[in-house]
């Protein structure tokens, strides 16, 4: 038997604190838990962890899709009339931190591709990070989906067990 026990970084556990303790609901004459009980709650904290990290990553995408987006529309502003070069240009810098210098206008050729291709830059690694990262979620929704099954099939497991031995008596 294994004693009381906490598991960090219980989502379900009181705002400001990171952990819960485990108790054993007395089955097993004492104060321990079973090892099925350390399982489960080791699978279920692990997937309560990729369920954390699998929203930040959603919330990271949005974001980049956002941008994504934008760029798609300024780049076809940049390939027509441009009425808004300022707002382009300090989108380009402040929101996309191209570092590059811009030109202060694109009237001619040369300085319209000079803008052109620096949207297209930014834009091919912005959507480098978004393949990237539906990869990364991808990996943690698997490893949450094995969590859970793995915390499933420790219960169906157990109450196999349970079964067979009232089944003894």
């Amino acid at each position: 038997m294994i004693g009381i026990e906490t598991i960090s970084l219980n989502p379900y556990a009181p705002r400001g604190s990171d952990a819960v303790n485990l108790y054993s609901n007395g089955m097993d004459g004492g104060d321990h838990l079973t090892l099925g009980q350390l399982a489960i709650a080791v699978s279920m904290y692990a997937a309560a962890a990729y369920e954390a990290q699998s929203v930040v990553k959603m919330n990271k995408m949005t974001s980049g899709s956002d941008k994504l987006s934008q760029c798609a529309e300024y780049m076809s502003e940049l390939t027509g009339d441009v009425d808004n070069w300022a707002a382009i240009k300090s989108y380009m810098q402040n929101v996309l931190g191209i570092t590059e210098d811009l030109p202060d206008n694109i009237d001619s050729y040369e300085r319209r591709m000079t803008a052109i291709t620096a949207l297209k830059e930014k834009m091919n690694e912005l959507t480098r990070t978004q393949q990237e990262d539906m990869i990364d979620l991808q990996t943690l929704v698997n490893r949450r989906t094995v969590a859970f099954s793995t915390s499933s099939n420790i219960l169906r497991a157990l109450g196999s067990s349970m079964n067979r031995n009232a089944g003894n008596f």
